[in-house]
């Protein structure tokens, strides 16, 4: 169950109050004639019907008091089934890391950073793929191409990388990038601009804070794509207008600037570390109100420092910071 349906702001509180504000006058009113009623049949009526009355008139008022308000709201559809997407990939993670260490999806080699582009994301090698150096160290690499490697070792299907609400991204496919021939196990990245072809943000993997199986399994992984980086259809939002109100009562317009837009600022779609999905309706954790797509700005951890592609780190190992690729701008 939803936790936030027991929240006092939450439509099925504010339903159920209003319910019993003007469902007990009828309630009352209906059991004072079935009282009648049965007492004028001489024993031929029951009243069940008043109470079947009596009981399905105030249920019906809450359903539909309840949804009426998600009227032009996302259907719960296409946000679960991002949020199954997102828990196949968090169960892919764990496979991979069994196999390399107990180190989540990272691509490149040691000290790659983030960066707009692979140097050759078909080439057949990894270190002209990622412009290793001859070590294997350096280069740069996207957030995405780390995601990648869950398709190319794992054979996550790619179209698992979509939310349908997310506008501009669509599955990805190398036929129409010209490499015919190769398949989707023989390249390193979602094709030159990834940002058009993978919905999800991810835990900053180029740094000195990755996340290994090691960490505490409430750290956030993977979500929606962040707020705050432009999409291939959208900007972002001017973070100076987040001002938002840390605490579990947190919910209204501005904490909702803080969450993902592809469903209506209404919440996230949320990877843990032990591979399960929830979905949050606001952008920070339980655990210290950390906001999870942006670093720690040192005590503020609700609202945090806006990302800055290529550059953002987080400022804590329990700091998590989840973060897509923009598009890449030709």
């Amino acid at each position: 169950m939803d936790r936030y349906i027991l929240n006092p702001d939450s439509d099925f509180v504010k339903s159920a109050a209003l319910v019993t504000l003007f469902g007990t006058p009828l309630a009352f009113i209906l059991g004072i004639v079935g009282l009648v009623e049965i007492s004028r049949s001489g024993g031929r009526r029951t009243g069940r019907g008043f109470a079947a009355i009596g009981t399905s008139v105030p249920l019906a008022l809450v359903l539909v008091m309840t949804y009426a308000p998600s009227i032009g709201r996302p259907t719960p559809v296409p946000r679960m089934t991002c949020g199954v997407n997102l828990a196949g990939i968090g169960k892919a993670m764990l496979i991979y890391a069994n196999d390399y260490d107990d180190k989540l999806p990272v691509a490149g080699g040691r000290g790659t950073v983030w960066g707009p582009g692979l140097a050759d994301w078909r080439s057949e090698r990894r270190a002209v793929a990622f412009g290793l150096d001859p070590n294997g160290s350096g280069g740069q690499a996207t957030i995405s191409s780390s995601l990648y490697l869950l398709v190319r070792y794992i054979e996550v299907p790619t179209k698992s990388f979509v939310c349908s609400k997310d506008r501009g991204i669509r599955d990805f496919d190398p036929t129409k990038y010209r490499i015919d021939g190769k398949r989707l196990t023989d390249v390193w990245d979602f094709g030159p601009n990834p940002a058009k072809h993978c919905s999800y943000a991810y835990h900053q993997p180029y740094g000195p804070h990755g996340l290994t199986t090691s960490h505490p399994p409430g750290l956030v992984v993977a979500a929606d794509h962040n707020p705050w980086i432009d999409g291939p259809k959208w900007k972002a939002d001017d973070f100076a207008a987040f001002r938002p109100v840390a605490g579990s009562a947190a919910i209204g317009d501005e904490t909702g600037l803080g969450n993902a837009k592809a469903h209506r600022r209404d919440g996230q779609n949320v990877l843990f570390l032990d591979s399960h999905v929830e979905f949050m309706r606001r952008p920070f954790r339980d655990i210290e109100n950390d906001n999870i797509y942006t670093a720690w700005d040192g005590d503020d951890k609700a609202r945090g420092r806006a990302p800055t592609p290529y550059d953002s780190q987080p400022a804590d190992p329990s700091d998590s910071l989840l973060l897509n690729d923009p598009p890449v701008k030709r």
